[in-house]
C-alpha cells in the first residue's frame, strides 16, 4: 500500500507502490488492473509490470477493403490479424462499396466532399466542391441557369481575362485613380 502525503501534509499525493521506486508523486495514478498507486514513470501496465495488463487491453484490426475497425479480444481467443481479418471478409457487413468517399463531380478535380467545403446547386441540385459553387464553375444545366448563367459566365470570363478590378485598372494607368475632388485637395 502506498504511504500518502508528507508529514505537513499528509493527504497530499503518494508514493510509488513499485519496490525499487517509491517517489512521492503529487499526482499519482491508481492501476485499474491491480489496483497500487503509482508515479508517471510507472504507470502504464508495462512500465509496472501489472500482472493484469493482457485483460485490460483491447486491439483492433482495420479492414482494408471497408474501413471498418473490427475489435479483437483477448478471451475470444482472437488469434492474428489475418485470422480476424478473414473472419470479417466472409461475413456480410464487409462492403467495400462503403469505403469511397464522395468527390466533386467536375472533370478533373479531385476534392473530396466533407461537411465544410460541399455546396449544393440550387439550379441542378448537385454537390460540388467550393471551388465549382458557381454554376458557370460547374457547367450548370439546371432550370434556373438562363440568364444568371450566362451572366455569371461573363463575370467569370471578365475575371479570368483580367478586365476587372484592380487588374483593369494597372492596364489602363498604371494604379488606381483618385477622385478628382481629392486629386486638386490641398495638404498644409
Amino acid at each position: 500500500m502506498a504511504r500518502r502525503g508528507t508529514e505537513a501534509f499528509p493527504d497530499l499525493g503518494a508514493q510509488c507502490d513499485r519496490e525499487d521506486c517509491n517517489q512521492l508523486d503529487f499526482l499519482p495514478f491508481d492501476c485499474d488492473g491491480c489496483g497500487k498507486t503509482f508515479c508517471a514513470e510507472h504507470r502504464t501496465y508495462r512500465d509496472h509490470g501489472c500482472a493484469r495488463a493482457a485483460d485490460q487491453g483491447r486491439t483492433v484490426v482495420v479492414c482494408e477493403a471497408c474501413g471498418d475497425a473490427i475489435e479483437r479480444r483477448a478471451g475470444d481467443g482472437g488469434g492474428d490479424d489475418a485470422a480476424v481479418l478473414e473472419a470479417h471478409a466472409r461475413s456480410r457487413r464487409c462492403d467495400p462499396a462503403r469505403k469511397r468517399k464522395p468527390r466533386c463531380p467536375v472533370p478533373r478535380c479531385k476534392e473530396t466532399l466533407t461537411f465544410s467545403n460541399t455546396s449544393g446547386c440550387k439550379g441542378c441540385g448537385q454537390k460540388v466542391c467550393l471551388k465549382h459553387r458557381f454554376p458557370a464553375d460547374h457547367a450548370c444545366a439546371g432550370a434556373g441557369a438562363g440568364a444568371a448563367s450566362k451572366a455569371a459566365g461573363a463575370a467569370a470570363a471578365a475575371r479570368s481575362a483580367g478586365q476587372c478590378g484592380r487588374d483593369a485598372q494597372k492596364k489602363e494607368g498604371g494604379g488606381w485613380k483618385l477622385p478628382q475632388s481629392v486629386r486638386n485637395m490641398k495638404i498644409f
